[in-house]
């Protein structure tokens, strides 16, 4: 597990097959006061800003690994996998893609990449998916038996069928994803970069789209960096974060030793027989959540045990269930960590003695 930027120890075994080392990627931008006397200012003397997109990334990825690269809003996760696929070039560091050097836009390695970015679109709106597919079929040199095994791998995978001949703009946003996702990996890449696959989408769409990503990876034994703010993409496909903010990595580790780094507590859901007070709750954890009949509980972790225990005893409980925080919460507190603020308290109660 990794707090900062830090260094990635040596990995026995094969070599990575993303391999990153200070990647940083910064911008000047021209800054101006508002209204005509800034313009004037402008004139004489510009003023400009560093704007520090990515900064300092280091991590490596196993060969079929996927990975959770998350973080708020202009932390550098798309900037990262732009690097990464060669689209733009850095400032400084150095990154290494199947042994390749992604932005010398080897033929080898685009070949062997992909990268799918949910708020932009490679299908042509006024034609079927499918003659979209046939462009990408000479593009990336796909011969003729290939291509068609692909096609017909990814209709079965993604339930394409009825949709490939229908005009994209007549398609709904869930049918154009998936197209989205046909279309960019009929070479079968073996590196894949998506960026918000499952924006906009609802929760059927959004599930559809994860399984057939899983399928898909371990079909290929592709690499994979994900993106998302849904953390149900997160908890489902991915065992390791990266967390990244300010352009920097905060946190790399597997999900479940972030959880219990950064959420000291568990959450316990209690139904009673009759109503309970909630003063009579607050003695025994955190009251998150209360109605008299039922309530929710934040109790330290290494005490759950024994407090849960208390509570079956002195209170008339019905039911009770322990469970994770939600994972959302928990990368609200590393992102909190990582600027610099403490965690926050689990638990101000005085457990009984």
């Amino acid at each position: 597990m990794q707090l900062g930027p830090g260094s990635v120890p040596p990995r026995d075994g094969p070599p990575p097959a993303v391999r990153v080392r200070d990647l940083a990627r910064h911008y000047v931008v021209h800054r101006k006061a508002p209204g005509v006397l800034g313009s004037l200012r402008a004139l004489v003397r510009r003023e400009h800003d560093l704007v520090r997109a990515v900064d300092g990334v280091t991590f490596d990825l196993a060969e079929g690994e996927i990975v959770g690269f998350l973080g708020p809003n202009g932390a550098g996760k798309t900037t990262t996998l732009k690097l990464l696929s060669g689209l733009l070039h850095p400032t400084a560091g150095e990154a290494r893609v199947l042994g390749h050097d992604p932005w010398r836009r080897d033929h080898v390695l685009l070949r062997q990449l992909s990268l799918v970015m949910g708020q932009k679109n490679q299908l042509w709106w006024d034609i079927p998916a499918r003659e979209t597919f046939l462009l990408n079929k000479e593009i990336y040199e796909i011969p003729d038996r290939q291509y068609r095994e692909s096609v017909d791998e990814l209709v079965d995978l993604l339930d394409l069928g009825r949709v490939l001949d229908v005009q994209v703009r007549r398609l709904s946003l869930g049918e154009r994803m998936k197209c989205e996702l046909a279309a960019a990996l009929l070479h079968r890449p073996r590196i894949l970069f998506l960026d918000e696959p499952t924006i906009g989408l609802d929760v059927v769409a959004q599930k559809a789209i994860r399984q057939f990503i899983d399928a898909y990876r371990r079909r290929h034994r592709a690499t994979v960096i994900l993106t998302s703010h849904y953390m149900d993409d997160v908890k489902e496909l991915c065992e390791r974060i990266v967390v990244i903010d300010h352009g920097r990595v905060i946190h790399d580790g597997a999900l479940a030793e972030v959880v219990a780094a950064f959420a000291g507590y568990r959450v316990v859901e209690v139904r009673f027989d009759r109503a309970v007070a909630r003063a009579d709750l607050e003695a025994h954890g955190v009251v998150a959540a209360h109605d008299g009949a039922t309530a929710t509980l934040h109790l330290p972790r290494e005490e759950v045990s024994a407090r849960a225990a208390r509570l079956l005893s002195s209170l008339p409980v019905a039911d009770l269930t322990i469970e994770e925080p939600p994972i959302d919460d928990v990368i609200r507190q590393v992102f909190a960590t990582g600027r610099g603020r403490a965690p926050e308290p689990v638990d101000s109660a005085v457990a009984p003695t």
